[in-house]
């Protein structure tokens, strides 16, 4: 039968300084939600988004102690907290990406023992198998294709560890968890410079830039020929929730199955900006796998739902807030030298 969460139930959004948790939060509250906790490392002065009506805490939740306060009195506990980046990032920080273990292990925990109704977890599709995603022409991946396991490398480990562990404290403890691998999410209130921004979010901040300073020329890692899909954020909170409220167990696909190649992605901010610019390959530069893409076939059967924003939508809203944004930060830095 379907969990309700009831309006007056404590929740819990690990990450909730976060780019997807900030958002989370949001629609909670705007659904009448009236007990929200959110929880993030970062100072609370650094969050993305900040709601007063929410109780904001900054805890690190690598600590079992912290994660018994976050948690305590929670009936909904969504764990999106994780130390993670783009593919610059995850590539480079390999040991800090798999330190993230920590963070579910002690939420598990404290879940179990404050005797939680739900657990979700937030999973990636880093957890599939690299020979699966040798080709830009990928099949779609279906759930069953993280095995026999050969995961990104340090990241998607992680991930892929914390999915096994709670299947197994629903099976050892009867604690309900829910997993969706999360494919690519971009949208505004995010990172988008700093070295852990993923591809839409950079190549918005590139092509603003060369509008910027009319130096018309973009660095595109790789050959641009690598292929992916884009979930954009209000399907990911959407998806994230009527995954929540769920029968569905074990983990599943949560992301958009409309494929590009990097290149085509440059094409539409472009389109966006209304400009053409001169690429430059770097073929150095991390790149992950060649093609990966969603097989949404389960999430159709099972929530009769799947992400379905278009890419061109979703690029148009985003690139309207980093443009704004870049604005204010140059805006800001001209009067500093006033």
């Amino acid at each position: 039968m379907s969990q309700v969460m009831g309006k007056d139930d404590l929740i819990v959004v690990t990450g909730g300084g976060g780019f997807i948790g900030g958002h989370l939060v949001a629609d909670l509250l705007r659904q009448g939600y009236t007990r929200i906790r959110s929880v993030d490392i970062k100072p609370v002065e650094d969050w993305y988004q900040v709601f007063p009506e929410a109780e904001n805490l900054q805890l690190d939740l690598r600590e079992k102690a912290t994660c018994y306060q976050a948690v305590r009195d929670a009936r909904f506990i969504f764990n999106l907290a994780a130390d993670m980046g783009g593919m610059g990032f995850i590539e480079t920080h390999k040991a800090d990406c798999m330190l993230s273990v920590l963070i579910n292990t002690n939420m598990l925990l404290a879940a179990r023992d404050h005797k939680a109704e739900r657990f979700f977890y937030a999973s990636s599709a880093c957890v599939y198998a690299a020979d699966k995603q040798t080709s830009p022409e990928v099949f779609p991946l279906k759930e069953s294709d993280a095995y026999p396991a050969m995961p990104e490398d340090g990241y998607g480990w992680e991930k892929l560890f914390s999915e096994r562990m709670c299947r197994h404290f629903y099976e050892d403890y009867g604690l309900a968890t829910r997993v969706a691998r999360y494919h690519n999410v971009y949208g505004s209130h995010g990172t988008y410079d700093g070295g852990r921004e993923k591809a839409p979010a950079a190549i918005c901040r590139k092509v603003i830039t060369a509008l910027m300073t009319g130096d018309h020329e973009i660095e595109i890692w790789g050959d641009g020929e690598q292929t992916r899909s884009f979930m954009y954020i209000d399907d990911c909170v959407y998806g994230t929730q009527a995954l929540m409220r769920s029968d569905v167990r074990d983990p599943i696909n949560l992301g958009s199955d409309e494929l590009v190649t990097i290149n085509q992605l440059v094409d539409i901010v472009e389109g966006i900006a209304g400009i053409k610019l001169k690429r430059r390959f770097n073929r150095d530069a991390p790149r992950g796998v060649r093609g990966r893409n969603s097989d949404n076939t389960l999430i159709k059967q099972k929530l009769g739902w799947a992400p379905s924003i278009p890419l061109l939508e979703g690029m148009e809203k985003t690139y309207r807030w980093i443009h704004e944004e870049m604005q204010k930060r140059s805006g800001e830095r001209r009067r500093a030298y006033r």
